[in-house]
């Protein structure tokens, strides 16, 4: 991907976000602000002064208390790797969620505001649940975020992907709940002969031809097994709706996170298999949650 050029901050400073001579803070806030800006990256001033607080080991307020401090000339290289589109998540490695803060990694998709949704479902209203399966967890975002509001439950993780199960159990132990949190590699719930009183996935649903559409961000970064939803997007729905039944105990929620107008279509799926179904918008009034019960 070719970006433009940055358009050069003064006369001798050089032609990057990054010059022989330390910039004070100020100027490089200044600089990497217009390189992104020119990479077609939006809120560039805002990642300017994450990406320079991420450098400098503190948070944005402290950074700009004294703005003719030095730059770190650490900063200069996380700018560059920004513009190249890669996902700010991967660059600080980190990413909140819910009430949670989460390792991310290139393994794993970076976990999202609209995904909130899912936990809001799962816990309104409250619900007697002891058990919960995320299938295909990535960070383990979901499946900790409803641990985190059921203090009495246990769950189980799982990710075709091992470095992501290891990820997500890292989470887990970072946010103090693995005692009650386990993960693992599988294939969706093939190896499992258990019910729950929760079902939770995230799973891949962008049309296979559609992701090379996507913002950089994500079709060049992010883990094309977690997008790739097949020809139509709906692969993994029919897999997990064939698999739930098996999966559910006795009066127990499914909640499965939907992309943009796929409601109607994953909606017929569960009502052929025999599922009540609802549905929940994200805050951008999106239908982004299917309840299904049986």
């Amino acid at each position: 991907m070719n970006l433009p050029p940055l358009p050069p901050p003064e006369e001798g400073r050089g032609e990057g976000p990054s010059t022989s001579t330390p910039s004070t803070i100020a100027e490089a806030l200044q600089t990497a602000t217009r390189h992104l800006t020119a990479a077609g990256i939006d809120n560039a001033a805002l990642d300017a002064r994450l990406l320079l607080a991420h450098a400098m080991g503190t948070d944005q307020a402290t950074l700009l208390r004294d703005r003719t401090a030095p730059a770190p000339p650490t900063y200069g290289p996380l700018i560059t790797r920004r513009a190249a589109r890669e996902p700010l998540a991967y660059i600080v490695g980190r990413q909140g969620f819910w009430t949670l803060d989460l390792e991310v990694s290139p393994e794993t998709l970076i976990p999202r505001a609209d995904s909130e949704t899912l936990v809001q479902a799962a816990i309104t209203p409250r619900r007697a649940v002891k058990t919960v399966l995320d299938l295909g967890t990535g960070t383990g975002c979901l499946l900790l975020a409803i641990l985190a509001e059921y203090p009495a439950a246990w769950g189980l993780g799982l990710d075709i992907n091992p470095a992501a199960a290891a990820l997500a159990a890292r989470n887990a132990r970072a946010n103090g709940l693995h005692p009650r949190a386990a993960f693992a590699a599988a294939d969706w719930a093939a190896p499992l002969h258990a019910r729950f009183d929760l079902v939770v996935s995230n799973p891949p649903y962008i049309p296979a031809a559609a992701i090379a559409g996507l913002m950089p961000e994500v079709a060049a970064h992010e883990p094309r097994t977690a997008l790739d939803g097949g020809p139509d997007g709906l692969d993994a729905y029919r897999r997990i709706v064939a698999a739930l039944p098996a999966l559910l105990a006795p009066g127990a929620l499914a909640v499965l996170e939907l992309g943009a107008g796929q409601g109607p279509h994953v909606m017929a799926l569960a009502r052929a298999a025999g599922f009540r179904t609802a549905l929940r918008a994200d805050l951008g009034g999106v239908d982004r949650a299917l309840l299904l019960e049986i």
